[in-house]
C-alpha cells in the first residue's frame, strides 16, 4: 500500500511507462523508472542522481551500510559508486519512481547564488537516502505534470529540474551536493578520482598513480578512498568494470569477449570467473535469461 501523499506521484507517473525498466523523457536529465517485479540483491551503479520511489522500495547495500528509499524518502547519490540493490515490487503495486541526473554545471550555478549556509556538521555521505520534504515533493510533482505536455516540457522542462535539485541541496543531503562543487580537502580530491575512473575504467591504472591524482601520498589516498568508496580502489575498479560489463551484455547487443574487451580485460576466462563471483552467474548464461525476460 502506497502513502496517500505518493498518490498524485504514482498517477502522474504510470501513465508515462509502459514496461519495466527505465524509460527516457524529453528530459535529458530525467529518467521514469518502473519494476512490476522483484529484483533480488544485485550489483549495480548509479550516475550522480536524486532518484524518487513514488511505489514499491528499494534497500541498497553499500559496505555495511543499509540504505532504505521508498514512498516518502528520496536518494541522493552524489558519487557513481557500484553497490548492490534489491528491489520490491509485484504486479499489483508494480516500483514507480523517477531517476533526475545532477549536473555538475547547474549544481555550481544553484550552491554560486544561494552562498555560505555555514558548515556541515558531519563529513559529507556520498549516498543516502533523506525524508521527503513539502518542498521536494511539490517541485517533484510540477516535474512529473510537465512531462505530460510537451510544449510545457520544452519551455519550463530545464527549471523544473531546477527547482528538485534547489529543494535537494536545501535538504539533509546538501552538504554532499555541496562538496562537488566546492573542491576543498580530502573527500572533495576522492571525488575527482572517482568521476576520472568513471570514464577511464578500462585503462590500465595503479593505485600509486591515482593518489598522484589525487595529490595524496599512497596510504593516506588508500585510506580515504576506502572511507569514501566502502572499497579499496583496486576493488572498487574490478566492481565498476564488471558492473560497466553487464550493462554491455544486457542492454546492448555485445557478446561476451567484446563486453570483456570493452571494460579492459586481457582475459575473458578471468574476466567470466570474475563476473560469476559477483553476479552468481556466468556472463552468457545471465546475457541469455535478460534477454528471454525482455521477449516475454
Amino acid at each position: 500500500m502506497s502513502e496517500p501523499s505518493q498518490r498524485p506521484l504514482i498517477e502522474l507517473i504510470a501513465p508515462l511507462v509502459e514496461g519495466d525498466g527505465y524509460a527516457p523523457t524529453r528530459l535529458s536529465e530525467v529518467t521514469l523508472m518502473a519494476s512490476r517485479r522483484s529484483v533480488p540483491r544485485t550489483p549495480l551503479i548509479y550516475d550522480p542522481s536524486l532518484i524518487i520511489v513514488a511505489q514499491g522500495y528499494k534497500i541498497g547495500h553499500l559496505g555495511d551500510r543499509e540504505i532504505h528509499y521508498g514512498p516518502g524518502q528520496y536518494l541522493v547519490q552524489t558519487l557513481p559508486l557500484p553497490f548492490e540493490c534489491e528491489t520490491h515490487a509485484s504486479l499489483e503495486a508494480p516500483l514507480l519512481g523517477v531517476s533526475i541526473r545532477l549536473d555538475p554545471a547547474l549544481l555550481g550555478e544553484l550552491v554560486a547564488a544561494m552562498g555560505d549556509i555555514g558548515e556541515p556538521q558531519a563529513p559529507p555521505v556520498p549516498m543516502d537516502s533523506v525524508s521527503m520534504t513539502p518542498g521536494m515533493e511539490g517541485a517533484v510533482e510540477r516535474l512529473l505534470r510537465t512531462l505530460h505536455d510537451p510544449a510545457e516540457t520544452a519551455a519550463m522542462g530545464p527549471q523544473r529540474v531546477r527547482d528538485v535539485v534547489f529543494e535537494a541541496l536545501r535538504g539533509q543531503q546538501g552538504a554532499a551536493l555541496r562538496a562537488l562543487v566546492n573542491h576543498q580537502g580530502h573527500y572533495s580530491r576522492i571525488v575527482q578520482v572517482l568521476s576520472w575512473l568513471h570514464v577511464h575504467y578500462a585503462e590500465d591504472v595503479s593505485v600509486e598513480a591515482l593518489a598522484q591524482r589525487a595529490s595524496m601520498s599512497p596510504s593516506s589516498f588508500h585510506q580515504h578512498f576506502r572511507q569514501v568508496a566502502q572499497a579499496s580502489p583496486l576493488q572498487y575498479l574490478k566492481r565498476l568494470r564488471l558492473i560497466k560489463a553487464q550493462q554491455l551484455l544486457v542492454q546492448e547487443a555485445g557478446n561476451v569477449n567484446q563486453a570483456a574487451e570493452a571494460v579492459g580485460y586481457r582475459s575473458v576466462s578471468q574476466f567470466s570467473r570474475d563476473y560469476k563471483r559477483c553476479f552468481g552467474i556466468s556472463p552468457l548464461k545471465h546475457r541469455q535469461e535478460e534477454r528471454a525476460l525482455q521477449a516475454s
